[in-house]
């Protein structure tokens, strides 16, 4: 209530008011007035008075200097800000001074200034109008707005130069001005689908100011334009075997009409008819891509032509046509065919050179360098290919065919096109040689040597002989055949055979070693071709020593079955020399080697016989108690398997008178010298077998050396052979030596020494001196020597 009546008091002391102008947007401090002077108050009592200034509650735009009485601007002054799309702006201040209080009542007026630019709303205005709208159509056109008053507003508007449009302004006096568009020229989507234009709005400040505002024209479409191809006829290249889906070209028609008016389906034509390719393609139907759809095969179809359509959506469709010609290249993706026709079955092996064989045709389906085959064979055979014409070729012989060496061959025929890269293939061809008869059957070795034992059975196999001959059929048809034989007492054709068919060599007679020790012949092979060819072998058969005979006692003595009678005096000393036993055997070697034994009476203490001499000495002297008469019992045994043996019976008489034993004296009671001179000769003998033996090695090592050069030595084979003879004489034979030891009927003591010795040969001869201690070798030997 104080408060109300505190301004009735002010409002009675106000006693004017002031106006003042000023500009909007003046500098702080810019002078307004002198507020002291307009007031009629001294600018020294402004203090004393205190002078005060009230603008409003908001800003204090306005300040007095007390000491001037000035009235300047204090803040940044915006007419617009102050008086929003008013005419007239103005602010009001009360200024109060004291002692006596007094109101005053100040106007400023803000003076508008040309600091805004007309404006639109948006930057851009987009106006969608038909290509068939109508000439002097008009279309209105956003206004511009101006912050600013007055001759500082909008005033006019202007438009960018175009063909189409032009501005129509329309003035409203005090009311905004405003602008529409008016279309001067037909449009046409297809020529100008877009017309951009520019708006200028300008105000009559000074300078003016303007605004702009782009307008976009679109142009609306009408289905008035046919789809169209950029050419009639389309020409793509495609190597054959492209996979599946692959992109062949892609067409494009084009429709000057959008929209649904220019969205264009693409299909093909005459669909129906499958000889023009399009069932090898598809197309999509919206961007006109045409890809593979079936394997495309240079060697089918080499090209294929296509007619394709593009047709509009539109509500009255327009299409148009293209044609597509699709040229398949060829690539290289078929190997050569080899086609082989044979000529001959088998080729002989003696086929001469350039003997045809077989023919051979390749053939590529390719074309070009891809189509250009070359034919090879493979190398080291003796074929080769002749070129006959072009692809055809002739397989020929080169070389030397041998079916022992090699039956067939499997020739490998290789052709290999020009392409990249190239691809080849392969055919064999077997070929067969045939045989002609061109070995002669062959023994494994020239010489065979064959061991029969004595009295072998009648008809048994002895030997097979086996020739092999590399041929086939009748060529390699062994058969066997006896030639001739040379030997001692043997006649081939009677003694043995040999199978025609198996070779097997039998015995027609049984073979007694004592008559015959070894023969020859020769068994020929021969094949069933045409000529036959044959060869020979030779073969040596050793008969083998059996002990087939028993002992037999020489004379004076006869075997059992009879008595003998020896004497010897009572006076005879120990060792005295009773009787000599002496027995052959018809057998050799072993089987020939004989030893004697007292069976009876057994346990003798009286006498002693010589193993190995057969001769009888007394152990020791005579007693009183010996019996007169000594009946002895001898047993001669050979060394075979199993031992034959024969007996001897002597009985041994005492005598008291010399003269009874004179004549036995005479022969057999010889003195110590005799004894002396049998050993003698038993050194004698040793040092003969010594200096034989050592000459025997070196014989051995001479024909060994000989063998190893001549495979048909029979030396090389030969087996030791000891041999007795009817007259008590022991034969030493080696190759072509040959000793005899004969003893006499009053030799003392003698030793049979036994070598290992080889066969003789055939034609060797036996000569033995009778009754005489003697050694002689074969006259065949040029250097014999006798003893």
């Amino acid at each position: 209530m104080a408060h109300f009546v505190f301004l009735l008091l002010v409002m009675d002391v106000v006693s004017g008011q002031i106006a003042y102008s000023i500009a909007e947007e003046v500098n702080k401090g810019t002078f307004v007035g002198n507020i002291a002077k307009d007031m009629n108050l001294n600018a020294h009592d402004l203090e004393s008075r205190m002078f005060q200034i009230v603008s409003g509650p908001n800003k204090k735009y306005f300040s007095v200097n007390l000491k001037t009485g000035i009235l300047f601007v204090n803040e940044r002054i915006d007419r617009e800000e102050l008086c929003p799309n008013a005419i007239k702006c103005s602010i009001n201040i009360e200024a109060i001074v004291h002692s006596p209080l007094n109101l005053f009542r100040v106007e400023v007026n803000i003076v508008d200034i040309n600091d805004n630019v007309p404006s639109f709303r948006v930057k851009s205005r987009h106006l969608n109008i038909s290509e068939s709208a109508s000439v002097g159509d008009r279309f209105p056109l956003p206004r511009a707005s101006d912050p600013d008053v007055g001759s500082n507003s909008v005033k006019s508007y202007k438009l960018s130069p175009n063909e189409h449009f032009s501005l129509d302004v329309q003035s409203g006096g005090e009311q905004s001005v405003s602008a529409e568009l008016v279309l001067q020229k037909a449009l046409d989507r297809e020529k100008q689908s877009l017309i951009q234009l520019l708006l200028t709005a300008v105000d009559g400040g000074k300078p003016p100011r303007s605004g702009t505002l782009q307008i976009i024209v679109n142009v609306m479409d009408t289905n008035d334009n046919t789809p169209f191809f950029k050419q009639p006829l389309y020409k793509v290249r495609i190597f054959e075997n492209t996979p599946r889906g692959a992109l062949v070209v892609t067409l494009n028609a084009t429709d000057l009409d959008e929209g649904i008016n220019g969205k264009i389906r693409y299909d093909f034509l005459n669909q129906e008819n499958e000889d023009n390719g399009v069932h090898m393609f598809s197309i999509n139907p919206v961007n006109g891509e045409i890809t593979v759809k079936g394997d495309i095969d240079y060697e089918e179809n080499n090209a294929y032509e296509i007619h394709v359509q593009a047709k509009d959506e539109g509500a009255n469709p327009l299409a148009s046509h293209c044609k597509l010609l699709v040229e398949v290249v060829d690539v290289n993706d078929n190997a050569p065919e080899i086609s082989v026709t044979s000529l001959v079955s088998a080729v002989r092996e003696d086929a001469g050179k350039d003997t045809a064989l077989a023919l051979i045709t390749v053939v590529d389906k390719d074309t070009g360098q891809n189509g250009n085959a070359h034919c090879f064979i493979s190398e080291g055979l003796p074929f080769k290919l002749q070129s006959s014409y072009n692809n055809y070729y002739t397989l020929v012989v080169n070389g030397p065919l041998d079916r022992e060496v090699r039956s067939q061959y499997n020739v490998t025929i290789s052709a290999t096109d020009e392409g990249t890269p190239p691809l080849s293939s392969t055919s064999v061809i077997t070929v067969h040689v045939s045989d002609v008869n061109d070995n002669a059957p062959r023994f494994p070795d020239p010489v065979i040597n064959v061991y029969l034992k004595e009295n072998s059975q009648v008809a048994s196999a002895i030997y097979t002989v086996s020739a092999l001959d590399p041929d086939l059929n009748e060529n390699a048809k062994v058969t066997y055949s006896l030639l001739k034989s040379y030997g001692r007492d043997v006649s081939p054709p009677s003694a043995i055979n040999v199978n025609s068919v198996s070779g097997e060599i039998y015995s027609l007679q049984s073979f007694n070693y004592e008559e015959v020790k070894t023969f020859q012949f020769q068994v020929q092979a021969t094949d069933s071709g045409v000529p036959s060819l044959s060869s020979n072998v030779t073969v040596n058969v050793f008969i083998l020593d059996e002990n087939d005979n028993s002992p037999v006692v020489l004379p004076p003595y006869s075997d059992q079955g009879s008595v003998n009678t020896e004497n010897i005096p009572y006076s005879a000393e120990a060792g005295y020399f009773v009787a000599k036993i002496r027995a052959v055997d018809a057998d050799s070697g072993y089987n020939a080697l004989l030893s004697y034994h007292i069976t009876e009476p057994k346990g003798s203490s009286l006498f002693r016989i010589g193993s190995s001499t057969g001769e009888i000495r007394t152990k020791r002297r005579m007693s009183d108690n010996d019996l007169k008469t000594h009946p002895l019992v001898v047993l001669i045994s050979d060394h075979g398997e199993p031992s034959l043996s024969a007996t001897v019976s002597i009985d041994v008489v005492v005598v008291e008178d010399g003269s009874e034993v004179g004549i036995q004296t005479s022969f057999k009671q010889l003195p110590a010298k005799e004894a002396s001179f049998s050993d003698l000769n038993l050194y004698l003998l040793i040092a003969i077998v010594s200096v034989s033996v050592i000459f025997l090695l070196c014989l051995i090592s001479l024909i060994a050396v000989k063998c190893h050069r001549t495979d048909g030595e029979l030396s090389k084979y030969s087996a030791p052979v000891i041999t007795t003879h009817p007259d008590g004489s022991w034969s030493y034979s080696k190759s072509t030596q040959q000793y005899d030891v004969c003893f006499s009927s009053d030799t003392l003591k003698s030793d049979v020494v036994v070598f290992p010795t080889p066969f003789p040969p055939a034609d060797a001869e036996l000569i033995s001196i009778n009754g005489a201690d003697t050694f002689k070798r074969n006259q065949t030997l040029p250097n014999s020597e006798k003893v």
